[in-house]
């Protein structure tokens, strides 16, 4: 029987990403719930696993060659289990190549930018004072809207952003992309990446994925929690 892969989590799209992952490959996983809006991300037993002290990290006790390995940053943690597993990675070096280009798109694209229109958008200017910054609203929310554009060409004549195979770049893509609304983004236009955003959504481990600890997810921060997550003064 597999050892529990340690799951270091909170409920935001970063950590659906492993939450979703953990349950297409049937991996059991022991959770621990790492409350950002309190701080918990900079106790020093965390920051030994995530020197970046961010979540979602993992320990597992089979890492290579048997060892223990911990491991943060949610991409690397994708590839981790994808490799461990051989799965959802594709069955060529070609598949590969395509699933590894499309999560750093997520990584280093849809995943700040999105983030970005989530702060500016809905946390700034509920801060105190309030911060409403036109430019960089509209900066973020068009960012976000080119962006989905993109994906939704990519997604014209195939199933999965990497081919006809499900990967762990459209379990990176999906978290941050399904709250579209909340980026004040529009559908209308995009039918591929709804057809995407709706096919995705229904599939048991998603649903599960993105349903662990949703009771701990909070539609507005505090301003303790604020202070905490946005380094106020």
């Amino acid at each position: 029987m597999t050892t529990p892969i340690d799951l270091y989590y909170w409920p935001t799209p970063n950590g659906w990403k492993i939450t979703i992952a953990l349950a297409e490959l049937g991996l059991p996983y022991r959770l621990h719930l790492v409350d950002i809006g309190a701080g918990a991300q900079f106790a020093p037993d965390f920051l030994k696993i995530s020197p970046n002290n961010r979540m979602p990290a993992i320990v597992d006790p089979e890492g290579p060659d048997g060892a223990p390995v911990s491991i943060f940053e949610s991409g690397a943690i994708l590839q981790y289990l994808a490799r461990k597993t051989g799965r959802l990675y594709g069955a060529t070096e070609r598949d590969r190549i395509e699933v590894d280009q499309w999560l750093m798109w997520q990584m280093g694209g849809v995943g700040p930018m999105a983030g970005q229109a989530h702060h500016f958008l809905h946390y700034a200017p509920d801060l105190d004072p309030p911060q409403v910054l036109p430019y960089a609203q509209n900066r973020y929310r068009a960012e976000v809207g080119r962006l989905y554009g993109v994906l939704d060409r990519r997604l014209a004549d195939r199933a999965f952003v990497a081919g006809d195979f499900l990967s762990i770049a459209d379990i990176a893509i999906w978290p941050w992309a399904i709250l579209w609304e909340r980026q004040e983004q529009t559908l209308e236009d995009k039918p591929h990446f709804a057809r995407w955003l709706d096919a995705l959504g229904q599939r048991p481990a998603f649903i599960e994925g993105r349903a662990v600890a949703a009771d701990r997810r909070q539609a507005k921060t505090d301003r303790n929690a604020q202070t905490i997550l946005f380094r106020q003064k």
